[in-house]
């Protein structure tokens, strides 16, 4: 069973939502980010975005522009952050791992090679962000021959086309809570839990959230309508403000717990008080 599948089964037989962080792959090394990794899976994370750096991207705000930034400098690709999925799972990570990349990445190395990477490496799950449902059949197709969810973003613009997602997806459905970009928010688009309803009426699979959740009260308010909360930005730019402290190995330690304890308020009283 993909270890998403599981992930989700388990959660949802003891009545639990996941929470699910995205970090830049790279920001700010290669090597901290393993050391993040394995934080925020001891800190609570259910499962775990890892974020391909690009330097052209159609999704992410400043922040995470701003940590794709660093990770570029520091020679960071996709071949990369697969790798560094394989060393995670080498060192102990159970956590499922999803690659969030773009398109284009994906077709210089080869969409097929790629799949076979990430497979061997376990990762669970892809999302393609500017890979649109009706130009997805190769990779979708690639995808369910290496046991490997491809995931679809949903927007609240989509009401039209829920249906025709939802039912060739796996794994989960990725809605956005907000039209635009990622980024930090106070508000949230005016129709956000009719589109939620609309989604989770459509399909038996996971629905997940994000796009702008940065803090337990808005994880909170999301926790009662999805089975996941996406945070991405908010733990990215915790890590762009401890990166020279991360990259120190006097202060790394002490990085490292900040950005945990962030992933634990996150998470709520019902994690701390089985830790």
């Amino acid at each position: 069973m993909n270890r998403i599948d599981r992930k989700f089964a388990e959660l949802r037989s003891a009545g639990k939502n996941a929470l699910i962080p995205f970090i830049t792959v790279g920001d700010p090394t290669a090597d901290v980010t393993l050391d993040i990794i394995h934080e925020l899976e001891k800190s609570g994370a259910d499962l775990l975005e890892l974020g391909v750096p690009y330097s052209d991207p159609l999704a992410d705000g400043p922040v995470i522009q701003e940590s794709s930034g660093r990770a570029l400098k520091s020679g960071i690709t996709v071949l990369k952050v697969i790798e560094i999925a394989k060393q995670a799972r080498s060192e102990g990570s159970e956590l499922p791992m999803i690659l969030f990349t773009y398109y284009n990445p994906l077709l210089r190395i080869g969409l097929e090679r790629v799949f076979e990477l990430m497979k061997e490496s376990d990762i669970s799950g892809v999302i393609i962000p500017d890979l649109p449902m009706e130009e997805d059949a190769e990779a979708k197709q690639l995808a369910e021959r290496n046991g490997i969810h491809l995931i679809p973003l949903i927007a609240p613009t989509s009401s039209e086309r829920v249906q025709k997602i939802v039912s060739r997806a796996s794994g989960f459905i990725y809605c956005v809570s907000s039209m635009g970009v990622t980024g930090v928010r106070s508000e949230f688009h005016a129709g956000v839990d009719d589109f939620l309803a609309s989604v989770k009426a459509a399909t038996d699979l996971p629905i997940a959230i994000g796009f702008g959740i940065s803090n337990r009260e808005q994880v909170e308010r999301f926790e009662k309508t999805c089975d996941a909360v996406v945070v991405g930005s908010a733990i990215v730019r915790r890590i762009g403000e401890q990166e020279h402290r991360l990259q120190d190995e006097s202060t790394k330690q002490d990085a490292l717990k900040q950005i945990g304890e962030f992933v634990r308020d996150l998470k709520g009283a019902s994690y701390q008080t089985q830790s």
